[in-house]
């Protein structure tokens, strides 16, 4: 099969929806065609992780060289981090993370391996978000403190 096929045979993906599609499948069909991309992904996301490192205090020596302008990215990370509520900046941050893969995908070909690739980086985006639940969040904190030995004030 072709890239195009591929990519126009996949389920489409929406921004905080449960996908239609398991990463097995996804590497069954695809996993083979996007390392080329995938290099460009590495710098792109060198630009975001040391925008975050940047926002969170980080030292100037922890920052890694990215080729290409970094502006954009940072301000929209340092726009997340504005956010007082964790939750909330969880999910800001995987939308800037969601756009940036659009990064990949050049408009002359939008079903060529870019596209593949971006699929790729937003499904793993839609999974985790898909297992975020204020149910599973509240089951976990409960065990956490049902499981923790009584206090003195008890």
């Amino acid at each position: 099969m072709t890239t195009d096929y591929i990519v126009a045979s996949l389920p489409p993906l929406a921004f905080g929806e449960k996908p239609a599609l398991s990463r097995e499948k996804f590497d069954e069909l695809a996993a083979h065609r996007i390392a080329k991309p995938l290099e460009k992904w590495r710098d792109l996301e060198t630009q975001l992780r040391n925008a975050m490192a940047s926002c969170r205090g980080g030292a100037e020596k922890y920052l890694r060289h990215a080729d290409g302008c970094s502006i954009y990215w940072e301000s929209r990370i340092e726009a997340c981090f504005q956010e007082k509520d964790v939750a909330k900046r969880d999910e800001m941050l995987d939308r800037v993370w969601w756009d940036a893969a659009g990064e990949l995908v050049p408009p002359a070909t939008p079903l060529g391996d870019g596209a593949l690739a971006a699929y790729s980086i937003r499904l793993d985006i839609a999974i985790k978000r898909a297992a975020i639940s204020c149910d599973k969040g509240e089951a976990i904190f409960d065990s956490i403190i049902d499981s923790q030995p009584p206090t003195l004030n008890s």
